[in-house]
């Protein structure tokens, strides 16, 4: 939200700018003042907004033209002055001022000001005044309002300043389409939710679309009705206060005198929230409104901010992000709340509704996803385990949904956890983790796609398939390839799968591992297709050796086409539970290899520094000759008569 406000005055010689600028300054009149007043400004802790003002003050003089061009363009907001006893001053405001903001190319929001109300004569009422203005106000919509005032007695000064502040933090441009304003009067009680849809039909649509995604948020049971708990925590989360009982009557009432169906038993349904809003709008009370978006996280252009979606969270680059138990917690809760049939799994419109709140929609949408059930829903265990993924590769997107669908809780962060660095683990021979990264490895036809869709219980595929997009972790690597060793060092384990039958199917492993510095990463050999027969691999040593000369258990053996797997996926993630285990070469390889260095040089200098300290002990204090050196020479001889 903007942080400070620019205000100019402009209007007809003579209008009563200065003067409205001096009584709001000396809260009293002065007669006589300059032509044009220094600019003011007021400090944050004396406007109402909590904001900094400045007040500009004009010239309209042929002279000053240049400077007030200059002005109009710096401006937040301009009040256009007219004084009430010279009604050419009023006139010239459509067919002067206003063309010639548009001319210099001005899109701000625009106060008319009418001074001088202590010189009418007779009443004038709120119903003429709008008579007035409304055709102003329908031709240029950068017209937010009117307010008449008296810098002589004074009255309503400052609240021509007030309401120019408003304009600046509580827009309604984006908000509300004035052209398009419906007379909001009660209407009988016959009517239909077309009639609400018609007086409704102002707001613009940015803003009933995120008002109606709030609407879903705060409806917390699905039902399409906030009713009173739910009134009750949305007012406490927006306005920080209780909703009372008579309160919430007297929306009800409210809403109803303009149409049924904005209220059903005891709350309000979506439109009657929309309809609400717009009630509030147009009785220039948009500071609720924006109250209640910024609170979810909008901005002025009604997009949800980065700060909003993305809190701060700092990973260190050797640590893991997983869900903590609240995260799991939230993820379990909105799944059961969406599984309207109480099936066990979330089928398209289930999942359709549940993102509904998310303007990116699903976030695998365009991704192979292994773990649907056979009527391609989703069940709890694969919902979960997808969350736990995402959280793992892309903790900024779970950040993001947990925004889009609602997470309760207060700091958002608080769903996610960072575990201890895997050099820790690795040095300590167990892992901390819940959710292990995996890479799998090996030639075009090895099996890679088939061994992984084994795991979530997917038939054996005699037609072979080549992987194109992310399958799951089939693909990671493909997909940033493994010169980025940024991204190779976040695995917990590669596993290299060969097939047994091929002969030329373990040489792309040995090259691949020549090729990559790879031995810090625990490691475990799979040999697919144990079902046809053992083939000679091409290669100087054969697997078992190749692995034996490593200190890894020899590739284990599987076949998914007979359903023979060996519980690989147990023995996975044995490997990332216990990492030093499985280190190519032995457990103290497990460091990087420039983790490695730096111990070497560390060590080097120890042993140097050490044998540099006794070098000198010994020709300070041993050397004979010295007084050391005899004292310590008569002790010896001593003890030895």
């Amino acid at each position: 939200m903007r942080r400070d406000v620019r205000i100019l005055l402009v209007g007809d010689e003579g209008v009563g700018k200065s003067t409205i600028v001096t009584s709001l300054i000396k809260e009293e009149f002065v007669s006589h003042v300059q032509h044009v007043v220094p600019e003011v400004t007021i400090s944050p802790e004396v406007t109402s907004e909590n904001v900094t003002t400045y007040i500009v003050d004009s010239g309209a003089g042929p002279s000053d033209k240049h400077h007030l061009e200059l002005e109009i363009r710096k401006a937040h907001v301009i009040c256009v002055v007219y004084a009430i006893d010279n009604s050419n001053s009023f006139n010239r405001i459509p067919v002067y001022w206003l063309p010639y903001f548009r001319q210099l190319g001005i899109n701000v929001p625009v106060i008319l000001v009418g001074n001088k109300i202590d010189l009418r004569g007779g009443e004038v009422t709120n119903e003429s005044l709008e008579d007035e203005i409304r055709p102003i106000m329908a031709e240029f919509k950068e017209v937010e309002t009117c307010v008449e005032c008296s810098a002589k007695i004074p009255l309503n000064v400052s609240e021509v300043f007030y309401f120019a502040q408003k304009a600046v933090i509580n827009p309604t441009a984006p908000l509300y389409d004035s052209k398009k304003q419906v007379c909001l009067r009660p209407i009988p009680v016959y009517a239909t939710r077309l009639d609400l849809i018609f007086v409704c039909q102002a707001l613009k649509p940015a803003c009933i679309e995120a008002l109606s995604r709030i609407f879903k948020l705060c409806d917390t049971n699905k039902d399409g009705v906030l009713d009173y708990a739910e009134l009750n925590e949305f007012q406490r989360k927006c306005f920080d206060a209780p909703l009372q009982l008579q309160e919430l009557e007297g929306i009800k009432d409210m809403v109803l005198g303009y149409g049924p169906d904005g209220v059903r038993g005891d709350g309000l349904t979506e439109a009657g929230f929309l309809l609400l809003h717009t009630i509030f709008i147009q009785r220039g009370r948009l500071e609720t409104t924006w109250t209640v978006l910024r609170e979810h996280g909008y901005a002025e252009d009604l997009r949800l901010t980065e700060a909003f979606l993305y809190p701060k969270f700092d990973v260190p680059s050797d640590c893991s992000v997983e869900l903590s138990p609240l995260g799991y917690q939230f993820f379990t809760d909105i799944f059961e709340v969406f599984d309207k049939d109480q099936d066990g799994a979330l089928n398209q419109d289930e999942l359709g509704d549940l993102f509904s709140t998310a303007p990116p929609g699903i976030p695998w949408r365009n991704q192979k996803f292994l773990g649907l059930d056979d009527g391609g829903a989703v069940t709890l265990q694969a919902w979960l385990a997808r969350w736990s993924m995402i959280t793992l590769l892309e903790h900024k997107t779970t950040l993001a949904y947990l925004a889009y669908l609602g997470y309760p809780g207060d700091p958002r962060t608080g769903a996610l956890l960072i575990t201890r660095p895997r050099k820790h683990d690795r040095r300590r021979g167990k892992s901390t983790r819940n959710v292990f990264l995996c890479y799998v490895c090996g030639a075009a036809g090895s099996g890679k796609t088939s061994l992984l869709r084994s795991f979530a219980g997917k038939q054996f595929d005699d037609v072979y398939q080549p992987t194109e997009k992310v399958l799951s972790v089939v693909n990671s690597l493909q997909e940033f390839g493994l010169r980025n060793s940024k991204k190779t060092d976040l695995a917990d384990v590669i596993v290299y799968v060969h097939d047994s039958s091929d002969t030329n199917s373990f040489s792309y492993i040995s090259n691949l591992r020549q090729q990559y510095s790879l031995d810090h990463i625990p490691t475990l050999f799979i040999a697919t297709k144990s079902d046809l027969d053992l083939a000679q691999q091409r290669h100087e040593v054969q697997p078992d050796v190749y692995c034996r000369r490593l200190n890894l258990q020899v590739p284990v053996a599987v076949s998914v086409k007979t359903g023979q797997i060996a519980d690989v996926f147990h023995a996975i993630c044995g490997v990332a539970m216990h990492p030093n285990s499985s280190i190519p070469g032995g457990a103290d390889r497990s460091l990087l290899p420039a983790a490695r260095l730096r111990t070497y040089i560390m060590l080097s200098a120890l042993v140097g520094s050490f044998s540099a300290a006794a070098l000198v002990a010994y020709r300070t204090f041993v050397r004979p000759g010295t007084f050391a050196g005899q004292w310590i020479g008569w002790l010896l001889g001593g003890r030895s008569q």
